[in-house]
């Protein structure tokens, strides 16, 4: 439930035993190699350089097997789940195709050729295409195409003329003598030969081209223009037989696609090592892994290293102002929160991890937001059926389940069951619902908006505590007391302060409080900046104290619980009268109508409230709680691990 502590470490390998090791190391997954950019033993040696040997050579076959892939995949009969994308392999099945190099590169090397196939005959039947289409109009010319040739006196021109502009063509040929022989019309184009004088050649083919004439050439064709149709529609069958044989050899060589991408995740893992190896310091005959463990790892990490003769691994004190990598470990019901805190920004090495903190918070704010029983134990049933049938990481779902389960809680206090569907449909169980209830949201608003302020009051109070009680632990006294205990008695000192005005506690003792508020006043006024002249840092000060307004505003946002819970009950209400009128139709249809309505409306409902509730409560997280005592902006721990994006490895131990 803590910020990772990290042991930076050294490792010192032959270059022989360097990609052994590499694997290693990736197979375990606790270490974090930087490169020689980052490792502070080459600003200490300079002439120490990157070891730069194979990765250009495995990212040229990994390139190959991506292009393999996405050939194959189109003619695979085996399609990837939604929620189960990889294919599930277990261990000895991995192992056996990784072994199976050679039979991999002639996979690849057959489907590069089938591929080159394919495109060529797909680009003679487009070429194809394109000429029988040319050809098509002059089907019925009795002149081998040959001849359509100038000749020592003349000029002869093929082509195509819109209809719309021919008799206006034909009247300007005539004024140069032009000879036009209309062969046939296709698509409102007629398919003409005109013959001129050569020496008019220039304007006729100005006047032509003002028409919109589209000139054709039969260029390196011989024959009828019949005949050419004939054989450039064999050579198309062809062509279309060779492309269906083709593709019958990809599908039947996409039977070997898992192996490939096996392949495919094995040579991704393989480039990360060698990258890592490549960037890494390096001399002649040694190369220089520095990096970062887990302190908690760095035994394990001193056995897989112990396990090679030329290789040995030391602890290094970290560099002054070196960057800290952060990892986050939280156990059991925290953990899924991990989600929240990543997304906004891991924590500084120094600074307190608030995923436990915030935990209970977010899932009590979910849970107020929705207000409803059974929308949440909907959510609960559909993480049940996400968690079982979906892959990797789990936590979102894990955390959506518990959120949902605080909703449940929630709804039965408010009796919200479906809106109310209780009152509506089933009233019988009206007593049962009643006897779980603490109060109705919707006749008595009061007591949620006085729930949302108090429950806003107090996280925001707790996160000022957090601040003020990690400060202590750094030994940072004078900041705990100046930047954290004086907002925390002066603000809960203002809030008696109120509570005496307004009769909740005695005016005597409320005046107390007052007066108290005075003195953490006057120390933020004099003490929250404490850099600078002391004009200055009373006037920072001052603005300081003007901030005590913020406050207010925090605590009023946390209002948003309540106007999220009545919005999802009013919602559901209305889904209910409708269902209820439609249910009136006649002859059946009313029943059917109703059930879509109720299923349709309340699915929608929840979509659309539960994403609310979800936005609406990291805000309160991040916009409200967390600036009260985190800053984050840490840097990840990044080990270097396998990871696998086509396959599922199914470990030797783990259930079927």
């Amino acid at each position: 439930m803590a910020v990772a502590q990290m042991a930076k470490v050294m490792i010192v390998t032959h270059r022989s035993q360097a990609s052994e090791l590499l694997e290693a190391l990736q197979a375990e997954g606790i270490c974090q190699i930087l490169n020689a950019e980052e490792a502070m033993v080459t600003k200490d040696m300079p002439e120490l350089t990157a070891a730069a040997e194979q990765a250009k050579d495995v990212q040229t076959q990994l390139n190959r097997l991506q292009k393999c892939i996405a050939f194959l995949d189109g003619f695979s009969d085996t399609k990837k789940g939604i929620l189960s994308p990889r294919t599930v392999v277990d261990e000895k099945s991995y192992n056996e195709v990784t072994a199976q190099n050679q039979q991999i590169i002639r996979i690849t090397e057959q489907a590069e050729q089938i591929e080159t196939a394919i495109e060529k005959a797909k680009s003679e039947i487009e070429n194809l295409n394109a000429t029988l289409q040319m050809l098509e109009p002059w089907q019925s010319l009795e002149s081998p195409v040959e001849e359509i040739v100038p000749s020592r006196n003349t000029t002869c021109i093929a082509g195509l003329l819109p209809a719309e502009h021919f008799k206006s063509a034909l009247t300007g040929l005539s004024e140069f003598a032009a000879a036009v022989q209309q062969v046939s019309t296709t698509d409102n184009k007629h398919a003409c030969l005109i013959v001129c004088l050569k020496d008019q050649t220039d304007d006729v083919q100005k006047l032509l081209r003002s028409a919109g004439f589209e000139q054709v050439t039969f260029e390196s064709m011989t024959g009828k223009a019949a005949d050419l149709i004939k054989q450039h529609s064999e050579r198309l069958n062809y062509a279309h037989q060779q492309l269906r044989e083709f593709s019958e050899q990809a599908k039947m060589l996409s039977k070997n696609l898992l192996k490939v991408r096996i392949f495919d995740d094995y040579y991704d893992n393989l480039l990360k090592r060698e990258q890592t190896k490549d960037t890494a310091p390096a001399t002649q005959s040694t190369v220089i892994l520095e990096g970062w463990v887990k302190k908690h790892n760095y035994k394990r990490l001193e056995k897989i290293v112990s396990n090679f003769d030329a290789a040995n691994v030391t602890r290094i004190e970290p560099a002054e102002g070196e960057e800290i990598p952060v990892e986050i470990e939280n156990k059991h019901i925290i953990k899924p929160f991990e989600v929240i805190t990543r997304l906004y920004g891991m924590p500084r090495h120094f600074e307190v991890d608030p995923t436990v903190f915030l935990a209970p918070f977010f899932a009590i704010f979910f849970g107020l937001c929705l207000t409803d029983a059974g929308y949440g134990l909907v959510i609960i049933a559909l993480m049940i059926y996400l968690i079982k049938k979906i892959q990797g990481d789990k936590k979102l779902m894990w955390m959506l389940g518990i959120c949902s389960g605080f909703t449940v809680v929630a709804g039965a206090l408010t009796g919200g069951w479906f809106g109310d569907a209780i009152q509506q449909f089933v009233p019988a169980l009206q007593p049962v619902r009643e006897s779980m209830m603490w109060f109705d949201p919707l006749e008595e608003p009061m007591i949620f908006f006085k729930l949302a302020l108090g429950l806003g009051y107090f996280q925001i109070m707790f996160g000022l505590m957090i601040a003020f009680g990690h400060k202590l632990k750094q030994k940072e006294y004078v900041s705990a007391v100046c930047d954290h205990l004086t907002w925390l008695v002066m603000l809960n000192s203002i809030v008696l302060l109120l509570a005496g005005k307004f009769g909740v506690i005695s005016a005597e003792t409320g005046g107390k409080f007052g007066r108290l508020a005075l003195v953490p006043a006057a120390m933020i006024l004099l003490f929250s900046h404490r850099e600078g002249s002391w004009p200055g840092r009373i006037g920072m000060g001052a603005y300081s104290l003007f901030s005590t307004i913020f406050f207010m505003g925090d605590v009023l946002s946390y209002l948003r619980l309540m106007a999220l819970g009545m919005v999802t009950a009013g919602l559901a209400m209305a889904i209910n009268v409708i269902a209820k009128i439609v249910g009136q139709i006649p002859y059946g249809i009313g029943i059917i109508a109703m059930i879509l309505v109720l299923v349709g409306g309340h699915l929608f409902n929840i979509g659309i409230n539960a994403l609310g509730a979800f936005v609406h409560t990291m805000r309160l997280q991040y916009v409200e709680f967390f600036p009260k005592f985190f800053v984050g902006g840490g840097r990840s721990f990044e080990p270097l691990n396998k990871k696998y994006q086509h396959i599922y490895i199914k470990k030797s131990d783990e259930a079927v």
